[in-house]
């Protein structure tokens, strides 16, 4: 009796110590296999498919210590190296029964376990999930091994060569059917006419034959992208290396297309606002431009408006607006709460404040002159050691023409910052004093010369008579 049970212990041993290599290798060993239903479910993982020349043959589960895809990966690797070696044929593909779990080999080599785990997450019995997964196997090796042949992929590789021929000479087509359409329109432009709603203009004629170029060109690059995919697809399909790449082409592609069409349906509620935003914004700022346009023409009178003060207000006030609405805008722009978005705005914003101090200064004194008035656009002045008629002046610069017909570009601040001498602006009611300086020897007479220089100045045309010139002794 008790021989009887030490052999029979033996031999459960022998047949432990068989299986437990294949059980560890395929994530479930005798006690996840003995594990009650509960504990197994709280620490069931996600499953993985097996992936052979881009097919999926089956999908298998996992333990944390051993994860499905390691799991999965290391049987397609088992399949492939049967596939390879031509000495296997397929039919040695076989199952063989064992304690605990059913092994799928091939000449006598296994190639993976079924367990009891896996059967019950496909809800059929172990031995019969254990024969489709052979079948599946079967397949594979067959499918890898004529693939493979050299007819098979000499037939492929001219396949290949006809559809790289005929997706040039289809893009060679498309070109010169493109230029054709193009010369066509610009043939009969003359004919076209602009596009009216009475008599308001929509779009002059030669606008529209821009926008039929630009229609031209974007139907021809989305025809070339979508014969390129499926191009590229066909041609990754015909070989097994590959295949994996063309069955994931559309989702590679696809996937992105379809995160950014559900992130714009979700955004269509903030778009709508954002336009009635903008468009508020827009009119708004035509309205002040109206109004003010008008004040400085002096078709209307404001009394604490004057007309000088027109354009630079005008500027100020659009400014004011559009940071307005960018404030108001700010939540309802896509990402705008997430971290990158924030980071950006601080690199921004940290490279404008480290930049521009100069623009920002040159800004403001821009602003600063339109409101001192201390010229006005052809008045004589001179800034520093400059002297010049004022040409224009603009939001960060003053252009001046000099009496010698020198352009001169001043920066804002720096007439900020300096002195400024208007000959215009009383010249024009009570005329300018011009004067200059005369030295003579102590040898000359001075009375002479000072008649001298009262007779030159009644000779100079347009020089009043009152008050009558003088001459002002400064020195000996």
């Amino acid at each position: 009796m008790s021989c009887r049970r030490r052999l029979s212990l033996r031999l459960l041993g022998a047949a432990l110590a068989w299986t437990a290599p294949a059980a560890a290798q395929d994530s479930a060993a005798v006690q996840a296999v003995e594990r009650p239903p509960d504990a197994e479910s709280a620490v069931e993982q996600p499953t993985a498919p097996v992936v052979v020349d881009g097919v999926t043959l089956f999908r298998v589960r996992g333990v944390s210590a051993y994860p499905a895809e390691r799991r999965a990966a290391e049987i397609a690797e088992r399949i492939r190296a049967v596939a390879s070696d031509r000495t296997f044929p397929a039919e040695s593909i076989t199952v063989r029964e064992t304690p605990g779990a059913t092994t799928v080999v091939a000449a006598g080599q296994r190639l993976f376990g079924v367990l009891d785990a896996d059967a019950r997450l496909e809800g059929i019995p172990r031995e019969v999930l254990a024969g489709t997964y052979r079948d599946r196997a079967a397949e594979a090796v067959e499918a890898f091994r004529r693939e493979r042949e050299p007819p098979v992929l000499w037939r492929k590789t001219a396949n290949a060569v006809l559809a790289t021929v005929a997706f040039a000479l289809g893009l060679w087509v498309g070109v010169r059917a493109v230029r054709r359409l193009r010369t066509y329109v610009d043939r009969y432009r003359s004919r076209l006419r602009d596009v009216q709603v009475g008599s308001f203009e929509i779009m002059r004629a030669e606008q529209l034959r821009g926008t039929m170029h630009r229609a031209l060109g974007i139907a021809a690059w989305v025809v070339a992208l979508v014969a390129g995919y499926l191009y590229v697809d066909y041609v990754l399909l015909l070989f097994p290396w590959t295949r994996a790449l063309g069955l994931s082409l559309s989702t590679i592609l696809l996937r992105p297309l379809a995160t950014l069409g559900t992130g714009f349906l979700r955004f269509i509620p903030d778009l709508v606002f954002l336009i009635i935003l903008a468009l508020v914004a827009r009119y708004t700022i035509r309205l002040i431009r109206s109004f003010l346009l008008r004040v400085g023409t002096g078709a209307i009178t404001v009394q604490w408006i004057e007309p000088e003060w027109a354009r630079p207000s005008e500027r100020i006030a659009r400014f004011l607006v559009i940071v307005f609405a960018l404030i108001i805008a700010y939540p309802y722009i896509p990402g705008s709460g997430s971290e990158a978005f924030k980071g950006i705005g601080l690199i921004l914003g940290l490279m404008f404040s480290l930049g521009s101090p100069s623009l920002i200064g040159n800004m403001v004194a821009g602003f600063s002159l339109a409101f001192r008035r201390a010229f006005r656009v052809g008045d004589r002045v001179r800034i520093g050691e400059y002297v010049g008629d004022v040409m224009q002046v603009r939001l960060l610069t003053t252009y001046l023409r000099s009496p010698k017909n020198e352009q001169i570009v001043i920066p804002n601040s720096l007439i900020l910052n300096n002195e400024v001498v208007n000959f215009t602006t009383l010249a024009r009611e009570a005329g300018l004093v011009l004067h200059t300086s005369v030295r003579i020897s102590y040898e000359t007479p001075w009375r002479q010369v000072e008649a001298m220089l009262l007779e030159a100045a009644r000779r100079t045309p347009r020089l009043r008579s009152q008050p009558e010139p003088f001459v002002l002794q400064r020195a000996l």
